[in-house]
């Protein structure tokens, strides 16, 4: 440690609290303040200052210390500059990380005294700001949650909401007057909010949660035609003697059969006014199970995703398939087999799957590769056609060749997706009719949702402004979340999301 002494040679000082200037010495004291570490070694400077009588009868201080400009504060411990690294710090690392790094660099501080210097720092005015972004971030999953305000000319965080109720957010923007272009995402809280607090302010949907929600939509009408996923199997030139000559349907499963009587009952039911609670109480089904139930298109958009279960035996069918015909009967035996070549399962799921074979319920010879999955061809029809390889390129082409209504929701996705890169919002009207006319009930669905919101979602494919920023800095909150989990308060994360360098 390095010890640096002085002392200050004014003839007088100022009252910090009336101001007047007193010659009228007290007495004087030791003050130690830390410095900036040199070359990673602690700087302790010991001043020595004076203690001046207040000469103003009107002022209730009796006595002050004289301070020095640049060097001290009033009951500080810390110069200026250690003062603000040791925020810098905190800032960046909050409380234990922080200390370790300041040990390592030469200062001695706690991991409180850390925090404490963060909660004391001024945050910033809020001035004008034309383009607002509004986003929802969770403190704690399903249980809390708050608003962030992010400046989209400046992309910096100005203010920090706790919950995320429209309420909230209107007294936000009836104290700050001035916003004119709001972009949030499609909840109906901060959208009623924004229509309350800034009635003349643009609303403009976010082009993210659009993509994401055309997506769900996709994912889900790839898995209603399924089917067409898989090419059809070669025809065998000469029958197998081992295998059945008569293929015989596969039973539906009970869960199949199942979903069936209680779709075709709580329809029923909810056809002669039944509401959901009730029918849940008739049925003994949960309410969620009953909301799907009645609101589902059909009863094929239930069991899309039950039918579609892929098995962990599916990788090694083919070579299951070859060794039955080369005479390998042994259950058993063909597990040890594939086991060998990393099969992860057990042996009965490959005595469940060769039992079809021994009932006759099967033709093992004309099964062909394996399709690909719901969310590949997702992928394949949400992703730019120039951004495909050869071998996904060609694999789309030949599903939608096979199924029509594929073909047409490709067709589709590419149009929308024109009209988000191309910012052409006058095509989203056609759009939406084109599509509830169609044959795509998934899809439908997602177009009449952009009827409730209509003009906030024509803004966003209208206008250059997005909430890319806004994403980005709730993704920010996570980590500082991630840092700080369960030992601070609000107070201190919205100095951190507010303040830290970003």
């Amino acid at each position: 440690m390095v010890k640096l002494a002085a002392r200050v040679r004014r003839k007088s000082g100022v009252c910090g609290r009336c101001g007047v200037a007193s010659t009228v010495i007290h007495g004087c004291y030791l003050r130690r303040l830390s410095d900036a570490p040199t070359a990673g070694v602690r700087v302790v400077i010991e001043l020595t200052v004076r203690r001046f009588r207040c000469v103003n009868d009107e002022c209730a201080a009796v006595t002050f210390a004289e301070q020095v400009a640049g060097l001290t504060r009033p009951h500080s411990r810390y110069t200026p500059l250690l003062r603000d690294m040791l925020s810098h710090i905190g800032l960046a690392m909050a409380g234990r990380a922080g200390a370790r790094l300041a040990t390592a660099l030469g200062i001695t501080v706690g991991r409180d005294t850390l925090l404490r210097v963060v909660r004391a720092l001024p945050e910033k005015p809020i001035g004008r700001l034309p383009v607002l972004g509004v986003d929802d971030f969770a403190f704690r999953r399903g249980r809390r949650y708050g608003t962030i305000l992010i400046d989209l000319q400046t992309h910096a965080p100005v203010d920090v909401l706790d919950g995320r109720e429209g309420s909230a957010l209107a007294t936000w923007l009836r104290t700050h007057p001035g916003v004119e272009v709001i972009c949030r995402d499609r909840a109906g809280g901060y959208a009623e909010g924004a229509r309350t607090g800034a009635t003349d302010a643009i609303q403009v949907a976010d082009r993210f949660h659009l993509w994401q929600n055309l997506g769900q939509a996709v994912e889900r009408t790839v898995n209603t035609y399924r089917a067409s996923l898989a090419a059809p199997a070669p025809s065998p030139a000469a029958p197998v003697s081992a295998a059945p000559s008569i293929v015989q349907s596969l039973p539906e499963k009970k869960i199949v059969t199942r979903f069936r009587h209680q779709y075709t009952a709580a329809s029923e039911l909810f056809a002669r006014g039944w509401s959901k609670a009730a029918i849940g109480r008739e049925l003994g089904l949960h309410p969620a199970t009953v909301r799907k139930l009645v609101t589902a298109g059909s009863v094929d958009d239930l069991i899309a995703k039950t039918e579609q279960r892929a098995h962990l035996v599916d990788d090694y069918v083919e070579y299951l398939h070859r060794r039955w015909h080369e005479g390998e009967r042994n259950a058993t035996q063909l597990y040890r087999e594939i086991t060998k070549l990393g099969y992860p399962g057990g042996e009965l799921a490959v005595q469940r799957y060769l039992r079809r074979f021994r009932h006759g319920r099967g033709f093992m010879a004309q099964r062909g590769p394996k399709p690909p999955s719901v969310r590949e061809v997702t992928s394949w029809i949400m992703t730019h056609p120039d951004h495909l390889d050869t071998d996904d390129t060609t694999a789309l082409t030949a599903i939608t060749t096979r199924s029509p209504e594929l073909d047409q929701l490709a067709t589709y996705v590419r149009e929308f997706a024109t009209m988000m890169t191309k910012l052409r919002g006058y095509q989203l009207k056609p759009w939406i009719t084109a599509v509830e006319q169609d044959r795509l009930p998934a899809l439908a669905s997602f177009a009449r949702n952009l009827r409730h919101d209509y003009n906030a979602i024509h803004n966003g494919l209208s206008l250059p402004y997005n909430s890319g920023p806004v994403e980005g800095a709730v993704n920010r909150i996570k980590m500082l979340k991630r840092q700080m989990f369960g030992r601070a308060e609000l107070d201190l994360l919205r100095k951190r999301i507010l303040l830290a360098p970003r």
